[in-house]
């Protein structure tokens, strides 16, 4: 009796996944098998490769001849080597990185929310300058004077307009300090 060492193709279309089986060369790609000697997912990646080394070294002593794809194969994994006897070449199987705890990800996360700052995300509201603007609004009888310099008036009212429209919120805030400003601007004029 002929053995071989083949594929046995299993999965869905176009999600090919093959067990690595012995199999007498006489029957059918996917019939009865001796022995199932691994798994290989060509889809995934990397590629997904798991042989019972034991069992395929057995195979290969006892005259099981591979096909040319499971060759391939035991020449990733190293066995094709250890069979032949070859020093130093050991196989070049790429093995995929392990997926992390869910639970190790749950408590980082959970760390990483405690140390953030829980006020940061809620804007404070401003109610401490409605009062600061009170006083402001006796200063205004000092802007009597400006109503005889015309030409002082036209670059505060463009100051004014500007600031409303940087800092829409805030209206008043603005025109009380252009008021401000107007005084301290005129007062040096009447000294002199």
């Amino acid at each position: 009796m002929a053995v071989k060492i083949r594929l046995k193709r299993l999965g869905k279309v176009r999600v090919p996944q093959y067990r690595i089986v012995v199999v007498d060369s006489r029957k059918k790609r996917d019939g009865a098998v001796i022995e199932e000697i691994g798994k290989y997912h060509p889809k995934e990646d990397p590629s997904y490769i798991d042989v019972v080394s034991d069992r395929a070294q057995y195979w290969l002593g006892v005259g099981a001849q591979p096909s040319e794809a499971v060759a391939r194969i035991l020449e990733i994994t190293g066995d094709w080597q250890k069979f032949k006897g070859i020093d130093g070449a050991e196989g070049t199987l790429k093995v995929k990185e392990p997926k992390r705890d869910k639970q190790e990800i749950f408590n980082e996360a959970l760390r990483e929310a405690q140390n953030e700052p829980k006020g940061a995300a809620v804007t404070a509201k401003k109610k401490a300058e409605p009062k600061a603007e009170e006083p402001k609004a006796e200063e205004p009888k000092a802007e009597e004077p400006a109503a005889e310099t015309p030409a002082e008036e036209a670059p505060a009212a463009e100051a004014a307009s500007e600031e409303p429209a940087a800092e829409a919120p805030a209206e008043e805030a603005p025109a009380a300090e252009a008021a401000s400003e107007e005084p301290a601007a005129e007062a040096p004029a009447e000294e002199a």
